[in-house]
C-alpha cells in the first residue's frame, strides 16, 4: 500500500483508506464507533454553541501529530481555512503533503513525486471544512458532554458509506483538541493539534493543488 492510500485511509490521509485518513485507534481520548451505534439524541445547546465557535474560526494553523490504524505516528504542520482548505506538512523523513483546495484533497509523495486527486466533497474533511457545523442535521452521529471534553461524531451514510468523523473539544474554551476518522473497515487514524493560532492571513500559494502534475487533470495537458 502507498503511503497517500495509508494517509487517506486514516486521513489525517488512502485510496481505500482515504475515509479514514486523521485518526487514532489507539489513542486513549479516542471514542470508538460503537459508542455512537444508537440513533443520536439532539444536540445540547453546550454542543451547538461549540459548534458554532468552530465555525466561526475561518483560519488556523499549528502542529499536529497523527496516529495511524498501525500505531504509526508523524508529525508536521497544518493551515485550515473554511471553507474547505488545508494543507498539511510532514515532518522529514516523511515526503508526504496534503492540499485540499475547496474542490479537491491532492494527497503528494514529493520524493516520488506523485500525486492522487480525490473529491473534497466525498471525504469526511469535508464536514471538518464545512463553513458551518448544524448539529441539527441528519449527519450528527452522537454527542457526548464530560467534564473535560465534548466529543461530537458526524458522518453522512449517502456520501461516506460507514465512515464518521469524531472531533474533540475543550469544554471550556471551546477550542478543537484532535479529531478521528474512522473509514468503513473500521480503522481509526487520528490526529491532535496544539500550538493552534486563528485569525492568520495566508498566501492564496499554500492552498494551490499542483494540477498540471497529476495526470488526468485539464491543467496536466496544457
Amino acid at each position: 500500500m502507498r503511503n497517500s492510500d495509508s494517509f487517506l485511509s486514516g486521513l489525517a490521509m488512502t485510496r481505500r483508506d482515504l475515509l479514514g485518513a486523521f485518526a487514532v485507534a489507539a489513542t486513549a481520548s479516542a471514542i470508538p464507533l460503537g459508542a455512537y451505534a444508537q440513533a443520536a439524541a439532539p444536540a445540547s445547546g453546550t454542543a451547538q454553541a461549540i459548534a458554532d465557535h468552530f465555525s466561526g474560526v475561518t483560519t488556523m494553523q499549528g502542529e499536529f501529530v497523527q496516529f495511524g490504524p498501525r500505531g504509526e505516528q508523524t508529525g508536521g504542520k497544518f493551515f485550515i481555512q473554511r471553507p474547505g482548505k488545508l494543507r498539511f506538512n510532514y515532518d522529514e523523513p516523511s515526503p508526504m503533503r496534503v492540499i485540499a483546495d475547496g474542490k479537491n484533497v491532492a494527497i503528494g509523495n514529493t520524493k516520488l513525486k506523485t500525486w492522487d486527486l480525490y473529491p473534497l466533497s466525498k471525504t469526511p474533511l469535508s464536514l471538518l471544512l464545512a463553513r458551518h457545523i448544524d448539529l441539527s442535521a441528519g449527519m450528527v452521529k452522537g454527542v457526548k458532554e464530560e467534564s473535560d471534553l465534548t466529543t461530537i461524531a458526524l458522518g453522512n451514510n449517502t456520501v461516506f458509506g460507514n465512515s464518521t468523523i469524531t472531533m474533540m473539544f475543550d469544554p471550556k474554551t471551546y477550542d478543537l483538541r484532535q479529531w478521528t476518522i474512522t473509514d468503513n473497515q473500521g480503522k481509526d487514524t487520528s490526529v491532535m493539534i496544539f500550538n493552534v493560532k486563528t485569525g492568520v492571513q495566508f498566501d492564496e500559494r499554500v492552498f494551490r493543488v499542483p494540477y498540471e502534475s497529476i495526470p488526468g487533470t485539464p491543467q496536466s495537458r496544457d
